[in-house]
Order: structure tokens, then sequence, then C-alpha cells
């Protein structure tokens, strides 16, 4: 195709802002190491924040220290997989650099799977040792004998508070469910038993750089959720790209500055953005463990938050508010988005209520996972609803859907494939999967995107999303980027479902905003006006809120699987 060679040329280079280079001169530092440097670097700086308690970096590595060699007691050897099973607190970053510390892969769950779930990934990866929250301890003490699980260390909420909550917390954690009872049993034991008892000497162990250091496992909504292997490579080299794409001209302050974790460390988004990028440059971080509007901006108050990746529900959530004008958000210099669309008009409202941009951006668990970023700061031209470009050392192909080997011209849409030094190492024990995905260097995103003539990429959607109604292709965000902009409307998802005649109609499902009443004919209506006619839904249901994963993405698999199951009853 004509437009190929535009991917050849890098034609997205041209708008980088000032200071990105197109190369990265990458040291060679696995994350464990860079946690040291950081400690010895700035020693006095707080590295976490959480429920008011403050935690210096000297503190965080002695504590890292103390559990690595607790680990190595326990019989864990290079590349021996230990799980994580933790909502973001003091406990889950230490954990996650001690697995490190101790040379073994570090295991990512979500806190949020049911046992099945768990007991899957739990004997996939073939964890030894699993690290947990007290809430979620008798449930894996019961699931155990199901895994190889040997040892099981648990955390409390109230390890870790300052005065006067910890001599309160004890008192009303029962009642409020912040706190379980953790029953006897064999080689089960506390988080702050095991720091007390182990010295901050662990064995002395070389970290390859293209070792594994972590498995994260996709969503798994549809089919066997499958371990990503990402190593230590990807996750120091994504985080040294996303620091020079990102904030370059704050990085002699960047020990300085303060980022919130509200992306769920379980997750690759929130282990590179939220943890990996500040531990990197020394800078502190305030722990959200239940990522809420209420707390997020109580924390950019009282903090002063200059930093933070979020996505877009989070967005959604803080701007509709109703406490929002008493709170004071100058202190913010940057937002980043990502995990899903941004709708334009979210984006709009945000930074005239914060006076400060976000850069929407783009990644997969499958790329430890930022590829591209909208450009930031000095010089950068930033294009809300684009995902932006390639970050440094970045290729980036659209290739036809059916072949994916036909390079497609500027502005056409084809799926979206990446090569670079942040794509994962495979699937674990999954070659097949990883020979589908992993095509000569190439990830095979799955999604659909387009690239315009300057070089900023732009996603139409999942190549499985779209929607065939009466031999159209029909982009779900299309759809929800009008209705973002209705004035009534907190949030939007589109789906196809089946239609005798059509073969696919779309349906939206859309939550109101607080107060707000709508029709069902005043939505599509507004949709008639606003969008092409093959587009306009069918079918509007209102709902109070709508699914949605652990970081707040909105699953529409969840939505059509209902809408099926609907379809086959009443057949039935």
């Amino acid at each position: 195709m004509t437009g190929g060679s535009k991917y050849e040329e890098k034609i997205w280079l041209k708008n980088y802002g000032k200071d990105v280079p197109e190369t990265v001169e990458y040291e060679e530092l696995p994350m464990i190491e860079a946690l040291y440097r950081s400690a010895k670097d700035y020693p006095d700086n707080i590295a976490l924040i959480f429920e008011g308690y403050k935690m210096k970096y000297t503190e965080l590595l002695e504590i890292v220290e103390r559990l690595a060699t607790a680990l190595a007691d326990m019989g864990v050897e290079k590349g021996d997989r230990v799980a994580l099973l933790l909502p973001n607190t003091i406990h889950c970053v230490a954990g996650f650099y001690a697995i490190h510390r101790a040379n073994a892969i570090a295991v990512s769950n979500n806190p949020l799977y049911s046992d099945r779930e768990l007991e899957y990934q739990l004997n996939n990866s073939g964890s030894k040792v699993l690290i947990t929250i007290d809430l979620l301890a008798n449930r894996m003490i019961n699931l155990r004998p199901k895994t190889q699980v040997k040892q099981i260390i648990t955390c409390g909420i109230g390890d870790y508070l300052p005065f006067p909550k910890n001599i309160l917390f004890p008192l009303v954690a029962k009642g409020k469910g912040f706190k379980a009872e953790v029953k006897k049993a064999e080689e089960v034991y506390t988080f702050k038993e095991i720091i007390a008892k182990y010295p901050p000497n662990p064995p002395k162990k070389e970290i390859e750089w293209e070792d594994v250091a972590c498995l994260q496992y996709t969503g798994g909504t549809t089919g066997v959720s499958k371990g990503v292997m990402l190593t230590h490579k990807n996750l120091s080299c994504n985080v040294q790209q996303s620091i020079w794409s990102w904030f370059p001209e704050f990085k002699p302050t960047a020990s300085e500055e303060t980022h919130m974790g509200m992306l769920p460390f379980f997750h690759s988004f929130g282990i590179t953005c939220a943890m990996n990028c500040p531990i990197w440059a020394g800078a502190t971080i305030v722990l959200i463990p239940r990522p809420e509007p209420k707390p997020l901006l109580d924390a950019i108050k009282k903090y002063k938050v200059t930093f933070f990746a979020s996505v877009p529900t989070m967005y959604v959530g803080m701007i509709n508010h109703p406490d929002l004008p008493k709170y004071n958000l100058s202190s913010i210099k940057g937002c980043f988005s990502g995990s899903a669309p941004l709708p334009v008009e979210v984006i709009e409202r945000f930074e005239k209520l914060a006076g400060a941009a976000i850069c929407e951006g783009y990644g997969l668990t499958e790329t430890a996972p930022v590829t591209h970023i909208n450009p930031f700061g000095e010089g950068a031209k930033r294009i809300p609803g684009s995902i932006g470009l390639p970050v440094p050392d970045t290729q980036c192909k659209i290739v036809d859907q059916e072949g994916g080997t036909e390079e497609m011209s500027v502005g056409e849409p084809g799926e979206l494939i990446i090569k670079g030094p942040q794509v994962m190492k495979g699937y674990w024990n999954m070659p097949e999967e990883t020979a589908t995905t992993l095509i000569d260097g190439w990830l095979y995103t799955g999604d659909i995107a387009t690239m315009d003539e300057e070089g900023y990429f732009y996603i139409v959607d999942r190549k499985k999303d779209m929607i065939i109604a009466s031999g159209f292709n029909v982009y779900p965000r299309e759809i929800e980027e009008e209705l973002y902009k209705h004035p009534k409307i907190k949030e939007a998802c589109a789906i196809g479902v089946p239609h005798e005649y059509r073969g696919e109609t779309v349906k939206v499902f859309v939550v109101l905003k607080e107060g707000e009443t709508a029709t069902a004919e005043e939505i599509i209506e507004y949709c008639r006006e606003n969008i092409a006619k093959y587009k306009v839904p069918k079918i509007v249901e209102f709902r109070d809120k709508l699914p949605k994963s652990a970081i707040g993405k909105i699953l529409r698999k969840e939505l059509r699987k209902e809408e099926i199951k609907k379809i086959a009853e009443k057949k039935g």
C-alpha cells in the first residue's frame, strides 16, 4: 500500500516533545536494583504513604530484604513463582520487590477473583508461596490443598498505620470488615512476624536481564486466562521508555514528585506507571487500596499529588463527584490515561477543572504495558482522542485484518502490530498461543487502529468487538464518543446483539448523571442527529452502573454475554 513506507520512516518522530529521544540509552538495571539506587540516592525521601503512614526508602528496602531472606529460608530458589494476592498496600510493594530480590518470579493475582479463577492461576503458575491479605486468608488456606502452594504469608491493613489510627484500628476493624481472624494452620505466617524474625541480609543472587520477572495474567473474560511472561528487561525498559516519553522535563526534580498509586498493582498498568516509575525516580507514592472518586480527590488535596495514571472511569467519577468544587486540584502537573478509550468530552472537562493535561496512551499486558503516549510538555502536540505516538524504540504497523501481512494506508483501519524491548517473552506454558500472537518479533495486538499523516495513532476498536450491521462495520467507540458528549450521560457502552434481519444491531447501555432523567427515544434521536444512520442504536437500556474490571474498565464482553443469555432464554 502507498502508506506502508510511513511506518518504516517513523513519521511520528517529528512530533516528539522536547528532549524525547528516538532511542533510549537504556540502563541495564532490573527494578530491584533501581530500588537499591533510590534508597542510596534518596534515603530520607518518603517512598510510600498509606492511610497517612509514611515510609522512607531506607525503611522500604529493609522490609524488602527481610522478606527476601524469609522467602529464601522457605526454599524459594531462582525461577520459582511466588504469588501476590493483595490490594495496593505497603506489603504489596515490598512483596513485589522482595520476590525479585529472591530471584523468583512474581505472580500477580486479582483479589476480586473467585476461588475457581485463583485455583487455575496458582496451579498454572506453579506458585510455591502465597502472600495475601488476611481478609482472604481463610479462603486461601482452604484452597491450598488443591494447589502447589506450601507457605502462606498473611498481611493486615492495620500493619502500617499512623497514630492514632493504629490504636483505634483493632477496635473498629472487624465490625467494618477491614480485618479478619485467620484460623490456625501449618506454615501460615503473618507479615509482621516474618519481618521481625528475619534479618535484612538475603543471599546474594545474580539477576539476569532476560529472566522472567513476573507473570501477569490476562483478564480471562473469555477462554482460558494466559500468564504473560514479562522479563526484567521488559519492566525496566518500559519504565525508561515511559519516563522519557511522559515527563522528561521533570527529570531533574523527579524525586520530589508525588504520584498517586490508584491503579491496582496486580495489573501491568499499575505496576509500571503507578509503582515502578516513581520507585525508579525516588519519588513518593500515595497508596490507594480502593480507587473511588472521594479517596482520590482527598489524596490530591491532602498530599498535593503532582502526577497520576488512571483509567477513564476514574476521571468520569471525579469530574461528576458532587463535592468536586470543594477540592483544589492545582497541584497536578500531568495525568496519564489508558486501558480503555478516554472520551474527548471527559478530557476537556477534566483539564478545565484541574488546569493540567491528560495524556491519553495505550498499551497491553503483553507490552509491560506502555507502547504509545500523547506527547507531553514543551513543544509537544497533543491530540485528544488519539493514543498518541509510539514511545522510543517502538516499531508499529497497521496491517490487514485477514492475513496480517499487508500494510494499510494512512488513515485506513487495520490491526495494530508492535515490536520493541517491552514486548513479552511469551505466554507461560502456552507455545501455540505464543506462536499465533508473536510472529517474527511482532506482537499482534488484536486492536483495530489507524495512523494519520503526522504519525498519531487512534484505536478504533477491538478486532472482535466490531459490530457488523447490515454489512456495515460499526465500531462501538464511535457511538460511545457521541454519547459521552450528551449532557445527561455519565457512562455509556455499545455492543452488537443478534438481529434476524441485520445480522447484528446496536444496543447501548447508559448510566445517567445524578438527578437526570431521559428516555430511550431521546437518546436514539440524539444519535440520529450526530452519527451515521447505520450506527444509530436501536435499543437503549438504562442502568445505575455498568460492570467493570478491577482497574475500572467497562466489561463490554460481560454485557454481551448477558444479552446472549437473555435471547437464549426467550427462545427456550
